[in-house]
């Protein structure tokens, strides 16, 4: 990895932009949804009308799962690859628009959304002026989703796929996601935060659990940690996989959610 950090380097200094360009393959094959329940929450008491700006969009998992509810979805995405990606996993949708900006700079008007969602991607942001860029943008009382997967270290598997993760990124910040919702709990921006945790679980063959560690942008697709790392996946998958060829990732999934303040 040509990356240099300690424990304590902020995300949205190690090259957020542009770092997943070349993982998007695998980021659409490999990468994990999320349970319904979530969507049933951060959509609970909102009207179908809305408009929701989805920051930080990726290849659309997360845009789609809310389009799919029949609310107007704007993905905003500064990664041009993963933005094309994303309109062609949309395409279909009229309701979702996908839009060239940051978590920081939307370039949206103001008061001009219900709704702003940050799918696995808010640890990537500079969290101060992404919550004021998301007051802005936001309708007075507008709500705020930030959800995480957050792998399930009770789980055999999952636990021994981290590790191995864990040891191939050389530890890795975005692996622990340092002070990921703190700057929610503190900014003077939004209030009523409040959290919830759903289980979830993914299906993955043996392509599928190599695909989703090398989605990862901070996971080396080369060299000896690489090798070490496909060898140890291998022998994960034969250890645990059912008659059918599948092993099962497990995540709780958490969403937490906070009002603009007027």
């Amino acid at each position: 990895m040509d990356e240099i950090f300690s424990e304590l380097t902020p995300l949205h200094t190690l090259n957020p932009l542009n770092r997943f360009s070349d993982r998007v393959e695998n980021y659409v094959k490999y990468r994990p949804s999320y349970p319904d329940a979530v969507i049933d929450k951060i959509l609970e008491e909102l009207s179908p009308q809305i408009i929701a700006a989805d920051i930080g969009a990726g290849t659309g998992i997360s845009s789609l799962l809310l389009a799919e509810r029949g609310i107007k979805v704007i993905a905003i995405e500064p990664n041009t690859v993963m933005r094309n990606a994303g309109k062609e996993g949309t395409y279909a949708l009229s309701t979702v628009e996908w839009r060239d900006g940051t978590a920081e700079l939307t370039k949206l008007p103001n008061a001009s959304v219900d709704l702003v969602t940050c799918f696995q991607a808010f640890h990537w942001f500079n969290p101060e002026a992404s919550l004021l860029e998301f007051h802005r943008i936001l309708k007075p009382s507008g709500r705020l989703a930030v959800v995480w997967n957050n792998r399930n270290q009770e789980d055999e598997l999952t636990a021994e796929y981290s590790r191995l993760v864990r040891i191939a990124s050389n530890n890795h910040p975005a692996e622990s996601r340092m002070k990921r919702v703190e700057p929610l709990l503190a900014t003077p921006h939004f209030v009523n935060v409040r959290a919830y945790t759903f289980n979830y679980q993914q299906q993955l063959d043996l392509d599928g659990l190599i695909g989703r560690a090398v989605s990862a942008s901070y996971v080396p697709r080369e060299g000896s940690a690489y090798e070490q790392l496909i060898t140890g996946l291998q022998d994960l998958y034969q250890r645990c996989c059912d008659q059918y060829g599948f092993v099962y990732m497990a995540y709780l999934t958490t969403v937490y959610l906070a009002e603009s303040v007027t």
